[in-house]
């Protein structure tokens, strides 16, 4: 088994993934609350045209290749439930995002400047029996006409193909970003936006942030 495999391993290992993006995360549990819907949002231009090979739900390096993705590393977790508030457990859980240059996995967005060849781009993850499902990316970055965001689709038997996205908390372009502030009212806009707060036994410079997500 080559270094590079093994330190993957390692990473999913200690960071709570395991093989075939199943993972689960102690210390999360069901909301006493019924949860209410969280807002939909558009799918974008940038949905990955062509899925890479390496779909895993760690975006921070890409099968075969040696490098590191660049960018802040953050892990990025939470529930899947009902609007009953019962976990969703077994759904498929997407996320895509631009890299640390603004840069998207899509031939769209190809050649216009400097890219990440070391970034995933586009993840996918398993909820566990207990809706839980959990990433390692990097911290999102604004690119123009855009504050920083992450894109979620979520899907499963009995789930319409629910896409959201989330938001990072603090940042001053969430005031103006056009698709944000479509969420009229202000607790379900809040909603969407999560703080990342600093998670050294993670790594250095480490950030993690909980998102749950409510599918009706």
């Amino acid at each position: 088994m080559s270094g590079l495999v093994t330190r993957r391993h390692i990473l999913r290992r200690t960071a709570g993934f395991t093989a075939g993006s199943v993972i689960s995360f102690t210390g999360l549990s069901a909301s006493a609350t019924t949860p209410n819907l969280t807002p939909r949002q558009p799918l974008g231009p940038f949905y990955p045209d062509k899925l890479p090979l390496d779909r895993d739900n760690d975006l921070l390096s890409v099968n075969g290749r040696t490098g590191r993705a660049f960018g802040q590393p953050t892990d990025i977790y939470g529930q899947v439930r009902g609007l009953d508030g019962k976990p969703l457990g077994g759904v498929t859980v997407e996320i895509w995002q631009c890299d640390a240059f603004g840069r998207y996995l899509h031939s769209r967005d190809a050649g216009r400047g400097r890219s990440d060849k070391n970034f995933q781009g586009y993840g996918r993850a398993v909820s566990d029996n207990e809706g839980l499902y959990r990433f390692r990316t990097i911290k999102p970055v604004a690119y123009p006409g855009r504050t920083p965001h992450i894109h979620f689709l979520v899907n499963g038997d009995g789930i319409q193909r629910f896409v959201t996205q989330m938001y990072v908390e603090g940042e001053p372009q969430n005031l103006r970003d056009g698709l944000l502030n479509q969420v009229s009212d202000p607790e379900q806009r809040k909603s969407l936006i999560v703080p990342l707060t600093p998670s050294p036994e993670l790594g250095e410079s480490a950030l993690s942030g909980r998102f749950d997500i409510t599918v009706g």
